[in-house]
């Protein structure tokens, strides 16, 4: 299972400009809004999309979806990790937290 992120440590990590934020919801999901910065990846995209997306594969990569019930997020993390991502977490309350904690979302 991968690892937790939690809230303040996302916040505090995209204000710092160390994760690269991965939006497994994609679609119109993403249009409508995502988390600042983040890049739409979803399940079936993994494999061909990651190695361009994310040359490196020691980054710090975070992913989301809507929120706890959600599991698109574990299923992107899992495809990194077996493609050989070694910092991968998962921001399990995803973009449903964010929005409800009042921080902001782009569109």
């Amino acid at each position: 299972m991968t690892a937790l992120i939690t809230r303040d440590e996302l916040v505090q990590g995209i204000e710092a400009g160390a994760v690269i934020v991965l939006d497994a919801l994609g679609g119109e999901y993403y249009a409508k809004a995502h988390l600042p910065g983040a890049l739409a990846l979803v399940e079936d995209e993994v494999e061909a999309r990651a190695p361009q997306l994310l040359p490196d594969r020691a980054a710090a990569i975070v992913t989301y979806c809507s929120n706890a019930a959600c599991a698109n997020s574990q299923h992107v993390a899992t495809k990194l990790e077996q493609l050989g991502y070694t910092n991968v977490r998962k921001y399990r309350d995803g973009i449903q937290d964010w929005a409800d904690a009042g921080l902001p979302v782009e569109s």
